[in-house]
């Protein structure tokens, strides 16, 4: 696709909506950026959604991590748990989407996501999650724990386009113990090198359309400085909720992606 003004501005003002609440919940922005590409016809395949989107997930990451790290939000402990196989992961999902068929995939991660939904939803707060859960991961159980869901993540960013996020955030509140804004933070930070990773390699294999990412960067990095504003502003309670609701939006449109 050529380059286009009205396009380009829309999509802009689209990445500014899209980068505010991607830093506020930790989700990177995909599961809005994959269905605004592929509903509005800007891209012809399910790919090129997911490989644009990576590469605008990357400097929304990069810009709400600076200003988590100012707060001190970040657990850099946990990152560093998560990020190898996270890299792994990204790379691994965004090669097989030339080889796989993805629809399947899409139902399972949306299966996968309705007990933290279930758990979101009811508002959970880290001590109840800790009793369920045998209290906050440390040492060995703390890596391997990581190591699986930096996985899992990567796995699903990679073939899916929809950001680590999804799947990170509820993962470390619910299996790490970690508060919903460290889990937040931590989420971002490790999406910063594993986003890049599948959004090179997906431009490798031409899924990634530069001149609507552009726009949709630009955008999200100005909107991803006002997330973590917002967050010190809302009760936990009610950002767990809030996050609740968006990875149910995510599962029911993964689901009708997967059927279309």
């Amino acid at each position: 696709m050529a380059f286009d003004l009205e396009i380009s501005l829309l999509l802009g003002v689209a990445g500014l909506a899209i980068g505010t609440l991607s830093s506020l919940l930790g989700v990177g922005g995909g599961i809005f950026i994959v269905p605004l590409l592929t509903l509005s016809g800007l891209v012809a395949r399910v790919q090129e959604a997911a490989g644009t989107s990576l590469a605008a997930i990357t400097f929304t990451s990069l810009s709400a991590s600076i200003a988590y790290a100012r707060r001190r939000a970040i657990d850099v402990r946990a990152g560093i748990a998560l990020m190898p196989t996270s890299l792994l992961g990204a790379w691994a999902g965004a090669r097989l989407t030339s080889v796989i068929d993805s629809r399947w995939l899409a139902i399972g991660f949306a299966a996968l996501l309705l007990y933290p939904i279930v758990m979101m939803l009811r508002g959970k707060t880290t001590s109840e999650i800790g009793r369920t859960h045998r209290g906050p991961a440390t040492g060995a159980r703390l890596y391997a724990i990581g190591a699986a869901i930096g996985l899992a993540a990567g796995l699903g960013s990679g073939l899916l386009g929809i950001g680590s996020g999804t799947i990170m955030v509820p993962s470390l509140a619910l299996f790490l113990g970690l508060d919903i804004v460290p889990a937040i933070a931590t989420s971002l930070f490790v999406m910063v090198p594993s986003s890049a990773f599948a959004a090179w390699t997906h431009y490798q294999q031409g899924h990634l359309h530069v001149e609507l990412a552009i726009p949709l960067l630009v955008g999200t990095v100005i909107g991803a400085q006002f997330g973590p504003f917002l967050g010190e502003r809302i009760s936990r309670r009610r950002l767990r909720q809030l996050f609740g609701l968006v990875l149910l939006y995510a599962a029911v449109n993964m689901v009708l992606k997967a059927l279309q």
